[in-house]
């Protein structure tokens, strides 16, 4: 048994809403409880950035690094101290392990008995994602919108996403591109989440506040070594939040702008934004919402068996909008538009809630630094209402 378990709960077992203090040693045997009978997922360095896969140590986290951010930029650098998750968000969001960018829908099979069609089986081993920020846990719940509400639920995101483990994580400072804040999607997360850790790093200590966050996050932190938060590691984790509230490298002014872009479909601006975006897609493909997808049908060459495969798609392609006789969206302007106003505006008529979260991975990862921020503000500051389309497309 690893050394950080008890053998039993201590008296007075930690309940949903308690705040514990673990040093950073007992975070591998967290680790190690949960990959029991989960898949423990988690930021780790590949290829030059900070991105999401399997870990099973504390020693494949970004330990002493971090990563500045701005439009079009990103890059890792070491930091002075030793900290787990010193940084922010990099390329990758956790929609990749619930919605994957390439599934298979269903394979058919021609044999001496007949045609048969089948599905994938439905996975079995759950998820347990560690250092979600709270943009991210926001994410997850517009992503819960869209592929679990209505009469047909998406059963492959259900499957993933039943009983994944979330260890969210409060971010200890903001990235350049970051506006979370006027999103009010963090930079604490607040619910979501099983447990939610808060990094404490100074001169004398290297230790995290925990706040149980369900019935399975104080089961699991009852078998671990802790002791109840004081006040001091109270305030020391409000601080923490608060810096990195007042860093934010971005900001958004959501005060009616789904209005404010739904009256402007014809601003010049569209037009200034198609001189510069490459429709490229990164800010669909790094963006923790995005969810359009389009479906590929394969057979082999006997015609004995085929298969359909949903993939993530982007609707800066031009073939996303191909209707018969040719794309409805003809312009970079126009799908740009159709972009920040599904997301700041016509999102919200469909589920209820904006689909950005501030995590600034689109402005971060966009070829030539086009910001969403940037886009919107300009449209508030000179707005230009008006009927028709000379974008060819709604």
């Amino acid at each position: 048994m690893p050394d950080h378990i008890a053998t039993a709960p201590p008296a007075g077992a930690p309940v949903r809403g308690d705040k514990a203090v673990i040093p950073r040693d007992v975070l591998q045997t967290l680790i190690d409880a949960l990959a029991a009978d989960h898949r423990v997922l988690g930021p780790t360095i590949r290829d030059g950035a900070i991105v999401y896969d399997e870990i099973a140590e504390l020693a494949q986290l970004p330990v002493g690094w971090t990563d500045r951010q701005d439009a079009g930029k990103y890059r890792l650098e070491r930091r002075p101290d030793d900290a787990l998750f010193g940084f922010v968000v990099g390329p990758h969001s956790w929609k990749q392990f619930l919605h994957p960018p390439v599934e298979t829908m269903w394979t058919a099979r021609r044999t001496e008995a007949g045609l048969s069609i089948e599905t994938p089986p439905v996975p079995s081993r759950k998820n347990a994602f560690i250092g979600v920020r709270a943009c991210e846990i926001r994410a997850i719940a517009i992503q819960d919108k869209v592929f679990l509400q209505g009469p047909y639920p998406d059963v492959g995101y259900a499957a993933r996403r039943r009983d994944a483990f979330i260890v969210a994580l409060n971010c200890a400072e903001a990235g350049g591109t970051c506006f979370c804040v006027s999103m009010g999607s963090g930079p604490q997360a607040e619910d979501g989440f099983d447990l939610a850790l808060t990094e404490l790093l100074d001169e004398t200590r290297h230790d995290f506040l925990v706040e149980i966050g369900s019935d399975e996050g104080a089961v699991l932190l009852g078998r671990l070594s802790y002791r109840a938060a004081s006040e001091a590691d109270l305030a020391a984790a409000a601080a923490v939040t608060e810096r990195t509230r007042s860093q934010m490298g971005r900001s958004l002014d959501t005060d009616g702008i789904k209005d404010l872009l739904q009256a402007n479909p014809n601003h010049p601006r569209w037009d200034d934004v198609a001189e510069r975006c490459l429709a490229c897609g990164n800010c669909t493909m790094v963006c923790p919402t995005c969810f359009c997808t389009t479906v590929e049908d394969h057979s082999d060459l006997a015609g004995s068996s085929a298969e359909r495969i949903r993939k993530w798609d982007s609707c800066f392609a031009l073939d996303f909008s191909y209707l018969h006789g040719g794309s409805v969206r003809k312009s970079g302007g126009a799908r740009y538009r159709q972009w920040i106003t599904h997301k700041l505006a016509s999102w919200i008529d469909q589920f209820g809630t904006s689909g950005c979260v501030g995590c600034g991975r689109c402005i971060t990862w966009c070829p030539v630094g086009i910001d969403i921020t940037e886009e919107a503000a300009a449209i508030r500051a000179n707005p230009k209402g008006g009927k028709g389309d000379r974008h060819g497309g709604t």
